[in-house]
């Protein structure tokens, strides 16, 4: 069937146009008609007569099921929005200085959120003297890379942003597994203890 305008088309009286080219219901070329008689034989056989592509000269109308129309592509978008799959965005903060207890951890979790197919901002914060030293925030989020290089990419390069330095990774297709919604919920929960988690 062919497309209908992005915007709501014009339907049978509403086309005020004095002559259209006429497509049947089942896609036949019925030609060049005035608009009156094209919807008194839309309507004589039970269907609308649809303006779909008013740009045209003469405009083109299509004889269809209007409604049906309408309803079927109610129904499409609802399935494609079911089948998509919600990409959320986490976010780790790390210290320049942070020990290795502590990075490991936060690995760890940056992982988790990973596997569950979602990007993660990767945050470190510097405070007072530590702004003189950008390299060591840079050499966290090179070590973080190398470490995650199987299970991540590198979306945005790491940024400096007033006294924050931001790096953006997505996980690799490879590692991401199916998660219910549930599990999901869990992760949303933990994720406010991680990313208030240790930054000293």
């Amino acid at each position: 069937m062919i497309a209908i305008a992005t915007q709501e088309p014009r339907l049978n009286q509403e086309i005020t146009v004095r002559e259209c080219r006429v497509i049947g219901y089942d896609g036949d070329q019925l030609g060049i008609m005035p608009t009156v008689q094209a919807v008194r034989l839309a309507q004589s056989e039970g269907f609308d007569l649809v303006e779909i592509a008013p740009q045209g000269v003469p405009p083109v109308c299509r004889i269809m099921d209007y409604g049906k129309y309408k309803y079927d592509q109610a129904i499409k978008a609802k399935q494609a929005r079911k089948n998509q799959s919600k990409i959320e965005t986490k976010e780790m903060k790390f210290r320049p200085k942070i020990d290795v207890g502590d990075y490991m951890t936060k690995k760890k979790h940056v992982l988790r959120f990973l596997s569950g197919g979602d990007k993660v901002k990767i945050t470190i914060m510097f405070r007072g003297r530590e702004m003189a030293h950008p390299e060591q925030g840079l050499s966290i989020l090179e070590r973080l890379s190398e470490d995650l290089k199987d299970a991540a990419v590198i979306e945005a390069a790491p940024k400096m942003e007033g006294r924050n330095m931001h790096m953006l990774i997505a996980p690799l297709p490879s590692i991401i597994k199916k998660k219910t919604p549930s599990q999901r919920k869990n992760d949303m929960s933990n994720d406010e203890k991680d990313s208030l988690g240790k930054e000293e």
